[in-house]
């Protein structure tokens, strides 16, 4: 956890195949721990073809039930089935001439909103961009992407900068 807080949580990603990696997992880690999903992400790497919206799309039925069998990954059945949903939603984005990045990153203007939080308690778990970034996901036809997810998926992309002003991530270059 440590080196994912010190190197990668809230550096912004522009990058649409690392913007996808983190909608799937942070659809993952719905109901469950961080922890639980960042130990997992080698094996639904693995299990979801680098995170490549191409291939995934074309999961089909029995794609599907193997990877219920995977112990490597959360096997939820409506989680698995829909990162499948969510990657041909990805591919329509793009058909329309969209691209992930340019679509996540509207709701905050293109740039980073800063914060400059002094506690941890203040911290939200939702905010007026993050429901309106999860109004639209489900619109455009992204499933386990609610407000408090999208909002969890715009720190991780460094969409907001949720690090305490006492932290030296805060400060980074952005």
């Amino acid at each position: 956890m440590i080196a994912y807080h010190d190197k990668e949580w809230g550096v912004p990603a522009h990058d649409d195949r690392r913007l996808f990696e983190f909608v799937t997992l942070e659809g993952a880690q719905a109901g469950l721990s961080w922890r639980t999903i960042l130990n997992r992400r080698d094996a639904y790497r693995e299990a979801f073809a680098g995170f490549d919206p191409e291939k995934i799309a074309r999961f089909n039925q029995r794609k599907i039930e193997s990877l219920l069998r995977n112990e490597g990954i959360i096997r939820n059945r409506a989680k698995v089935e829909g990162t499948v949903q969510n990657a041909r939603a990805y591919l329509a984005l793009r058909e329309s001439g969209t691209t992930l990045d340019t679509f996540v990153w509207s709701f905050v203007g293109g740039k980073t909103i800063d914060h400059k939080l002094k506690s941890s308690s203040q911290i939200p778990a939702s905010t007026k961009e993050s429901d309106a970034f999860s109004k639209a996901m489900k619109k455009a036809g992204f499933t386990f992407f609610g407000t408090t997810i999208a909002y969890a998926f715009m720190q991780a992309t460094g969409m907001v900068n949720d690090h305490l002003v006492s932290c030296f991530r805060h400060k980074a270059k952005r």
